[in-house]
């Protein structure tokens, strides 16, 4: 997804995207930030957060039956119900009976309509770890679902030890693990050694059982990619977005919505009919593999796998797809400058070259063969892979920019009600954007 300059995505913290998951971009520092759809909130819209946000709790997760006010963190009574959090989720460090409200640091990270986010440390107990608190914001509901992306954070950190660990949750939040860490720039995943070390995490992530983390039976209508229910199920809300009175007639023709449809069922038809191949098998993939989303350890690499440095976070997203389409939106990435005076459009110069695509899969194929235990992946067998998995990402771009037109369109309704004519983040400039991407990739294909 897109990040917001304000919290776009620093140090902790797509062309197929999936059902009632979630996703945006930019640079926070961390365990994970959010990233697109992120606006600081105002005091009304904060209420509205406060009364409406669900209780959210996972099995094998402690939780604390309290509420926090993301408006109040500088107040003393919201550390003290910090605190009282901490303790009832037993998280050790924290359990030292000299710690006082009063010492408690708490450093807001980013404020916005999905999350706030916060570092939280203790100036009087250097031993206690940091931590990063994420008080749930009010939007995002028809497009993020907490509970599933809660079950996916706690199965991957615990069991497959990918992404944040999430130490408990409370009424309207949770605490996860925050990583000493800086978030990538547009120009570090452009560097062939990090480029390598993503594939080599993208090639882990995709390893993990799907229906341990996603629950979902394996016989499904997409064969796996879910980008067709996630679509399906943001169109509607896309539809209502664009009838709003602060929508102008040209830019409803030039999303014109009944044409995606038809453009979007012809394409999905096709897509779903070729042969099933090593970048089309349903995987459990980001699907926001965005620089924002992306960590690198200042401490360096754990054990003795240099991958390992880098950190994937937020998972708003994350569910079953198409292998080939985790890795389709994470190219179109490359294009995104989220720091930039524009960063609602996408600059296609900087797609990766057929030289860099070729290093990201040499990495991701060769880790995919190791985990799989396959001892057969030969030089030629490697090439023939990459030539095969290159055409389903070209051709998966296609759902990445599909997908986040409509995410984008969805993404629009606070501002378009409020009436916002400079947004901080352009979204409808971004859904067309996206669109006539789209668009461009349907003919390319003859369809």
């Amino acid at each position: 997804m897109v990040p917001v300059l304000s919290q776009p995505f620093s140090s902790s913290t797509s062309s197929l995207v999936t059902p009632n998951v979630g996703s945006v971009p930019m640079q926070l520092s961390s365990s994970s930030v959010h990233s697109l759809a992120d606006f600081f909130l105002t005091a009304s819209t904060s209420r509205l957060a406060e009364n409406n946000v669900e209780v959210v709790r996972e099995e094998g997760l402690q939780h604390a039956r309290i509420k926090l006010d993301a408006r109040q963190y500088k107040k003393l009574p919201f550390r003290e119900r910090l605190l009282e959090i901490l303790r009832k989720l037993q998280i050790r460090s924290w359990a030292n009976p000299q710690i006082v409200p009063e010492n408690i640091v708490v450093t807001k990270v980013s404020g916005a309509l999905t999350n706030a986010v916060f570092f939280v440390s203790c100036s009087s107990a250097p031993s206690t770890q940091t931590l990063l608190l994420r008080v749930y914001g009010p939007s995002s509901g028809s497009l993020i679902s907490r509970p599933r992306e809660l079950h996916t954070l706690h199965i991957l950190s615990s069991r497959y030890k990918i992404g944040p660990r999430v130490y408990g949750t409370f009424d309207n939040g949770r605490i996860e693990e925050y990583f000493d860490s800086v978030t990538l720039t547009s120009t570090d995943i452009r560097d062939p050694q990090i480029s390598r070390w993503i594939g080599a995490r993208m090639a882990e992530l995709h390893s993990v059982d799907v229906q341990a983390v996603d629950g979902s039976s394996s016989n499904l209508e997409n064969s796996g990619m879910e980008f067709v229910a996630n679509v399906k199920s943001w169109l509607g809300a896309a539809e209502e977005v664009l009838q709003l009175p602060g929508i102008s007639d040209a830019t409803r023709q030039e999303l014109d919505l009944p044409r995606f449809k038809n453009e979007w069922n012809r394409y999905v038809a096709w897509v779903l009919s070729r042969p099933r191949t090593f970048g089309t098998r349903r995987v459990f993939a980001h699907n926001d593999a965005q620089y924002g989303n992306i960590l690198r350890l200042k401490d360096g690499s754990e054990g003795l796998d240099e991958h390992r440095q880098i950190i994937v976070v937020d998972f708003e997203y994350a569910a079953p797809n198409a292998a080939a389409f985790d890795i389709a939106n994470h190219f179109i990435e490359w294009t995104a400058d989220y720091h930039c005076p524009t960063p609602h459009l996408l600059n296609a110069s900087r797609y990766p070259t057929a030289e860099e695509r070729h290093n990201f899969y040499a990495s991701y194929i060769r880790y995919s063969a190791m985990l799989a235990e396959d001892p057969g992946l030969d030089d030629s067998s490697l090439e023939e892979m990459i030539t095969e998995l290159d055409k389903d990402v070209l051709i998966l771009g296609a759902a990445s920019h599909g997908g986040w037109a409509i995410w984008g369109i969805v993404q629009a309704r606070e501002d378009v009600e409020a009436g916002v004519t400079e947004p901080e983040f352009d979204y409808i400039g971004y859904a067309k954007g996206r669109m006539a991407a789209f668009r461009k990739d349907f003919q390319s294909f003859g369809l």
